[in-house]
């Protein structure tokens, strides 16, 4: 089979998955669930030779690819598959979000931190009412107040300037010709329109999102977005000051500073100070089948950091000796999964936050990853035969001195979506990038110049502990703090051969504070199970947050969930719509996997 008919094979197949999601039951929004369900499409994974690039919806892949074969680097092809997503996935990201972007060159690997920021007015009592207790959450998420200061497009210009091929302006031209001509609503998006309450309450984004009688479009309406195609016009040949400043960033300050109901402080100020940080990636060894090497995002991100500690506490145990069963995984293998969860999320609770406001325990983040840190909290697993759940467990102290804060009030996490991309240069990055909740803030920007359309602005703020204190008075870490970035899940990671130093594959996942256990189920299939990424990814589902296991909806046994039961567990079957996109490099060349629970697809050469 040729190329071209590889391609056409993966667009009809792309096609599909549209058509057959169009016809599912939507799903309805759970509390600790990011975006709601839409569908279960089997997904065939994909053979590249050349270079390969996965997003989740296959007009943003397309942009990829067609930076990738006019010579553009990963990054490049990131750049195009973002401004794709604001225009065509803009319940889950787009250039009023923020990011994180995982690099690889070929000999050293780049953290690159878009996460956005608190204004300067911000306060640690933001949410909180007048008797000191937190609002509810509903109310935190829509509004002025949630809106945090957007990274995503400085964080990329950053990058574009080391890892960039091609010009800035290139980039922007796919969205710019899908915004101006239209593009066909998915299956998701007119799902999630359909569920969706609080966007009608926002004039610009009702006008766009809704027909006239308040309707929302249904699959297959084509949507122009003038406004949105006239502000990347603006980005593409002025680059991310066109956005940080002059009209469009009044437009943001005016509709965050304006709303009606719940007004926030973000300033032309904020907008015009916001630095992207490259950072130092934050990696650790992992004995499998073979040892390799994992790297992903330091703190505020907690991904790496929860993921290297579930792996590791799991190396004490016999989790590796427990095969799938049935093409699942065991009871036995979730007990021990849940256990290590149960006590990484402890610590996550207690110690991260952004390291320019909170220091790490033993002044190192690597301390929650040491050997023997992890070999002695691996002893409260209980891994004999009919092992009993631990409920709440403390956090840790790899440290010498005592506890300092207070662990954070559990609260949801949400959105995000997903981009790997491998070039034929030999780079490859990983990107999650985000606007927190499905449709963000639920706030659309328009500079009101005629044009209809805009782009949505994120809700991070409600990232941050709403309480800024702990039952016990101690102060969270993850407290709200002016200039502070929000602690996150995002979990872009990049896996490694230790000895030869050769990439093996980049991926992750969308999802809130269940990327941790998306990413570490996928990590665990391909790197233990010996698993390709599709196989992986289509693992059913699981995790926990510190209280009951999670089971993926219709996807265990019911003998499963009795013998979990019987250890103690509490077990809730809930639809988990994660959003994986993997490409692990093969001996041909690479194969790339994309969830069958979104819309997502793999295209390369």
């Amino acid at each position: 089979m040729t190329i071209a008919q590889q391609r056409r094979r993966c667009l009809l197949a792309a096609v599909a998955v549209l058509a057959l999601a169009g016809c599912a039951t939507p799903g309805h929004d759970l509390p600790l669930q990011p975006e709601g369900a839409s569908a279960l499409v089997e997904k065939p994974g994909w053979a590249t030779r050349t270079f390969a690039v996965a997003a989740a919806n296959p007009l943003a892949t397309d942009a990829g690819l067609q930076i990738l074969r006019a010579g553009g680097s990963a990054v490049d092809a990131a750049v195009a598959v973002q401004m794709v997503l604001t225009l065509v996935e803009p319940q889950s990201s787009g250039i009023g979000g923020g990011a994180f972007l995982l690099h690889f060159d070929g000999h050293r690997t780049q953290a690159f931190d878009g996460r956005e920021t608190a204004p300067a007015g911000a306060s640690p009592t933001l949410f909180l009412q007048a008797d000191g207790k937190p609002i509810a959450m509903a109310d935190a998420i829509s509004g002025g107040r949630s809106v945090g200061v957007p990274g995503t497009v400085r964080m990329l210009a950053l990058a574009h300037q080391t890892h960039g091929r091609l010009p800035w302006a290139r980039l922007f031209a796919p969205a710019i010709r899908l915004a101006t001509e239209g593009f066909a609503v998915s299956p998701r998006m007119a799902t999630l329109l359909a569920s969706e309450q609080d966007l009608q309450k926002d004039p610009v984004a009702a006008a766009y999102f809704l027909d006239a009688r308040g309707n929302p479009w249904p699959q297959g309406h084509v949507l122009r977005n003038p406004e949105l195609a006239a502000v990347l016009q603006r980005m593409a040949h002025e680059g991310p000051d066109a956005l940080m400043t002059g009209d469009v960033a009044r437009a943001i300050a005016r509709t965050v500073q304006h709303h009606p109901a719940h007004p926030g402080t973000l300033s032309l100020q904020d907008l015009a100070d916001y630095q992207p940080l490259l950072r130092e990636p934050l990696c650790f060894d992992y004995a499998a089948v073979r040892e390799y090497r994992l790297c992903g995002m330091p703190p505020p991100s907690s991904g790496m950091l929860a993921i290297g500690q579930i792996l590791g506490l799991m190396s004490h145990t016999p989790a590796a000796t427990l095969a799938l069963q049935d093409g699942v995984p065991s009871a036995d293998w979730l007990h021990l999964y849940t256990e290590a969860s149960r006590l990484a999320f402890a610590d996550r609770a207690h110690y991260v936050a952004d390291p320019a406001f909170t220091k790490a325990p033993g002044g190192d983040w690597q301390s929650l990853l040491a050997p023997r840190y992890l070999a002695e909290r691996a002893k409260r697993i209980d891994a004999s035969p009919s092992g009993q759940s631990t409920r709440n467990p403390p956090a840790g102290n790899p440290g010498s001195l005592p506890l300092a804060y207070g662990p954070s009030p559990e609260q949801p996490e949400y959105g995000t979506s997903h981009i790997s991309v491998i070039d034929a240069y030999g780079n490859a990055l990983a990107m999650t990038t985000t606007i927190e909740a499905a449709f963000g803030s639920r706030l659309m920007v328009n500079r009101g110049v005629g044009l209809a359309g805009g782009f949505l602005l994120n809700n991070e703020m409600t990232d941050f502990s709403l309480s800024p204190t702990s039952a016990d008075g101690k102060p969270v870490a993850n407290r709200i703090e002016p200039g502070k970035r929000p602690r996150s899940s995002m979990s872009p990671t990049l896996v490694f051969d230790k000895a030869s130093g050769q990439l093996v594959m980049t991926g992750g996942s969308p999802g809130g504070a269940l990327i941790i256990h998306f990413t570490a189920k996928t990590l665990y299939g391909v790197l233990i199970w010996g698993l390709n990424a599709q196989q992986a990814i289509n693992l059913p589902n699981f995790g926990t947050l510190g209280g009951p296991i999670l089971l993926e909806k219709q996807r265990f046994d019911p003998a499963t969930v009795k013998a979990l039961q019987a250890r103690g567990h509490s077990v809730v079957e809930t639809p988990m719509p994660s959003g994986l996109q993997v490409i692990q490099r093969t001996p041909n060349g690479y194969f790339g996997g994309a969830d069958p629970r979104r819309e997502g697809i793999v295209l390369g050469d």
